[in-house]
């Protein structure tokens, strides 16, 4: 069985969840913060990079971060084009890890208009997911979000995203859309409302052989996303963790049946850098293990 089909089986029917290591430019120095490094610890663009490539290696390298409980993790390209223990990053996770590696491919949010951020364009699009593609990558992540509870924008948004999305499918990827309802959305649930009946318009649209993985917010409406899952185009329906605590993230996870974890912040809450190999591993393993729990409902 080829890699493809070995990781489509593991994406589409085991449990576990997903690790979101794709901090880029905007947020590094805020999880390098979280995680006890200042900015003091750098003075340019490739030392930062540098020292969050330590904190994920850190990470990917620990005995509990292994394919048993992750499906897959996301990366920064910069941390595709790097390498962990002497092999490249996307080849470490599958070979070493049993861990399915994708990449986030978007150049960040436009400005707000109509109550969203659009992705920024993407001119780059077709030779990243070539480039991908040679380094065993499996799919993609590209993320927007939603402000307010707007019908026109959030059509906009997800007519974006499966254009997009399209694009990656033809590449052989399978990416996953992100269109993101932010927690502060003062009528959020309308807001979820609205998109959930978006996806699902662009979701009846596509052709038989495109899957598409989908990474929401959690709702506001147990449930709201069920149709979605069981969607034949949709191999996997993650949620972000957006701002909440991991309690209140796993806690709204829960009671979401058949949806995984995709969380970042609230995966890596609790590391830091002073801490011992084995204290790290600790609180790593606890971390991923009530991010499984909450995961499997």
């Amino acid at each position: 069985m080829s890699n493809y089909n070995q990781q489509l089986e593991k994406m589409k029917n085991q449990d576990g969840f997903i690790a979101a290591l794709d901090q880029s430019g905007g947020s590094t120095p805020k999880a390098l913060g979280l995680y006890g490094v200042t900015d003091t610890a750098w003075s340019n663009d490739e030392e930062m990079f540098a020292a969050v490539h330590e904190m994920r290696t850190r990470i990917m390298t620990s005995p509990s971060f292994t394919g048993e409980r992750i499906l897959a993790a996301i990366l920064f390209e910069n941390t595709m084009d790097r390498e962990v223990q002497g092999r490249p990053t996307a080849g470490y996770l599958w070979e070493e890890k049993n861990i399915v590696p994708i990449l986030k491919v978007d150049k960040g949010l436009a400005d707000e208009e109509g109550g969203v951020q659009l992705m920024k364009p993407m001119p780059d699009l077709d030779a990243l997911l070539k480039k991908a593609s040679t380094k065993g990558i499996f799919g993609t992540k590209m993320r927007s979000v939603i402000k307010q509870a707007k019908a026109d924008g959030i059509k906009a948004i997800a007519a974006q995203q499966f254009k997009i999305g399209s694009q990656i499918c033809d590449a052989g990827l399978v990416p996953i859309i992100e269109p993101e309802v932010d927690i502060h959305c003062p009528d959020k649930a309308a807001a979820e409302t609205l998109l959930e009946s978006a996806i699902m318009n662009e979701l009846n649209q596509l052709g038989a052989d495109q899957l598409v993985m989908l990474k929401l917010t959690l709702p506001e409406q147990d449930n709201l996303y069920k149709d979605a899952i069981a969607h034949p185009n949709v191999v996997r329906v993650v949620a972000l963790s957006g701002g909440y605590s991991r309690e209140e993230a796993n806690a709204r996870l829960t009671r979401n049946h058949g949806v995984v974890a995709s969380f970042s912040r609230a995966l890596s809450e609790g590391l830091n850098a002073q801490q011992s190999e084995s204290e790290f591993d600790a609180m790593l393993d606890a971390s991923i293990e009530s991010i499984c729990q909450a995961s499997k409902t």
